[in-house]
């Protein structure tokens, strides 16, 4: 399936894709810093953005749509950088099409399964009466009962469209039933490790990317470079944007 795709910039592809709950905007800050030393094709994934809604999703599917948008765009080779949920699915890319890879940034996320209280946040936004005129305050208020943290709460209202017909820009019943595949990890059909250049680049306040992860990481990607980033957690563009933005020019030579 061809995703909804923002390209911009002039020089050696690289593809942005983000994580769970976010769309290709949510990354917008990397893109602009980017896109002046590379083409970057900023994507949504299925069941968000504005690419199409009412799919299954899985890592092996989802790696195949970015196959697909690639080649309807004419690039064959590209870097790759994903934030957790993307982060996933672009280790799934690098593992069963590496020859579609020629550098490879997971952002905070290991290939290795989790254990996250997602699930309540999706009952919580379903359960969300979309009556014309709701307000963003109104929607914020109910969400609070589950979801207590106000940063995570905004994130998640990013994709709440307010207006006569209120609606979510992502597709939450779909993203419900994948839940279990989204924070699990499986060997893929003909996946083999990843030997080119690769970075895990995570937050130094995250526990995303802890001890445990470590064998899972040299088994898939041997020699992968490990960086952490100071003062930043989970979203570690939002946190400490110049100082990814450093490491993910240095990295892949912009």
């Amino acid at each position: 399936m061809i995703l909804n795709a923002a390209v911009t910039g002039d020089g050696e592809p690289l593809v942005l894709v983000h994580g769970l709950f976010g769309a290709a905007r949510n990354l917008g800050i990397l893109t602009r810093a980017l896109s002046l030393g590379a083409k970057v094709i900023a994507l949504d994934l299925r069941n968000h953005g504005e690419s199409p809604h009412g799919l299954p999703m899985d890592f092996a599917t989802m790696a195949g749509d970015v196959v697909e948008t690639l080649a309807s765009l004419g690039i064959a080779r590209a870097g790759i950088i994903g934030h957790s949920l993307g982060g996933k699915t672009a280790m799934a890319l690098a593992l069963t099409r590496p020859e579609m890879v020629t550098k490879l940034v997971v952002m905070d996320i290991a290939p290795i399964a989790y254990d996250h209280d997602y699930d309540e946040y999706v009952k919580a936004m379903l359960a969300l009466p979309l009556s014309p005129g709701l307000t963003r305050g109104e929607a914020d208020q109910a969400l609070a009962q589950i979801v207590k943290a106000a940063p995570m709460r905004a994130f998640l209202l990013n994709n709440l469209v307010l207006g006569a017909s209120p609606r979510w820009r992502v597709g939450l019943k779909e993203i419900q039933a994948a839940m279990p595949d989204l924070l699990g990890w499986k060997a893929l059909p003909g996946q083999h490790p990843f030997t080119g250049p690769t970075l895990f680049l995570r937050g130094a306040d995250s526990g995303y990317v802890g001890p445990e992860a470590e064998g899972a990481i040299d088994a898939l990607f041997p020699g992968a470079a490990r960086q952490s980033i100071e003062g930043a957690a989970h979203w570690l563009h939002a946190d400490r944007p110049r100082e990814v933005i450093a490491a993910l020019k240095a990295f892949c030579g912009i």
